[in-house]
């Protein structure tokens, strides 16, 4: 079996079946940059949970963790990285193939 013959399930993303992480990259596909708690929000878990799951995504190299203040308040962002936004195209592209879309 060549790699065209296979099924698209084996191009999925291991590290984006997880639906929070899954989550957290597609709210910042759509904005590239956001807060933490926008995130956590969106996403709807607890900043524990987020937090543990963008530590996986950020030793992958799929998002950036930005630490700043805005006055004297912290403030944790949140980034898309390149290989992060390549990384989710070819999932998505995979899921597509998998559903019956053509991209």
């Amino acid at each position: 079996m060549t790699a065209e013959q296979t099924h698209p399930r084996h191009r999925l993303d291991d590290l984006l079946q997880n639906p929070v992480r899954f989550s957290v990259m597609a709210a910042l596909d759509r904005a590239s940059t956001l807060g933490f708690r926008e995130v956590r929000d969106a996403v709807e878990v607890t900043d524990s949970a987020l937090s543990k799951q963008v530590s996986l995504l950020e030793a992958a190299g799929y998002v950036t963790v930005g630490k700043g203040f805005v006055g004297k308040t912290p403030r944790t962002s949140l980034t898309l990285s390149r290989a992060g936004r390549r990384a989710w195209q070819a999932h998505l592209a995979a899921l597509r193939e998998i559903a019956g879309d053509r991209p």
